[in-house]
């Protein structure tokens, strides 16, 4: 499928009380991060939430902040997010490193929304060029963050409805 063939989302909408999310980012690529981020808050704005915003090193680190703030969700006197949004960007270079950090960073964040069943938005560019990102970070419908913030609003759609 090409980018040009890719669905025209509409308004995202969740019913019940505003959910509060909580973005993880990565933003070593400022300007692709931020683009990404901008679309997304959009995103979850529209359909009521509200959002807050943490900061981390780079993609490495993203599955322990993810890791501790579920874990700061399920304590007691813990903050409340309904959902999470983790997203950074990784461009290939001449070494093995770009694999080894994309592989580490899916499977650790993959492995953490399995085990713990989070609604969770994943916008990790992997990509080989900055171009490539620019083209997946610039404002409109192929944005991946905004993409990321419609399948968190499902997913926290989908995680309200089983426990109702």
């Amino acid at each position: 499928m090409s980018t040009k063939d890719q669905p025209e989302r509409g308004p995202a909408r969740l019913a019940g009380p505003p959910a509060r999310v909580l973005i993880i980012e990565a933003p070593y690529y400022a300007a692709i991060v931020g683009g990404m981020r901008e679309a997304a808050e959009a995103v979850l704005r529209e359909a009521g939430c509200t959002v807050e915003v943490v900061q981390v090193a780079g993609a490495f680190e993203l599955p322990a902040a993810l890791r501790m703030a579920v874990e700061a969700t399920r304590r007691a006197d813990g903050p409340r997010w309904d959902g999470f949004l983790v997203m950074g960007c990784v461009v290939r270079g001449e070494t093995d490193h770009y694999t080894f950090i994309c592989e580490a960073t899916c499977k650790g964040v993959m492995d953490i929304a399995s085990a713990t069943g989070i609604p969770l938005g994943f916008a990790l560019l992997t990509v080989d060029t900055i171009a490539q990102a620019e083209a997946r970070s610039a404002p409109g419908r192929h944005n991946k963050g905004a993409e990321a913030a419609h399948a968190l609003v499902g997913q926290i759609a989908l995680a309200r409805f089983l426990s109702a």
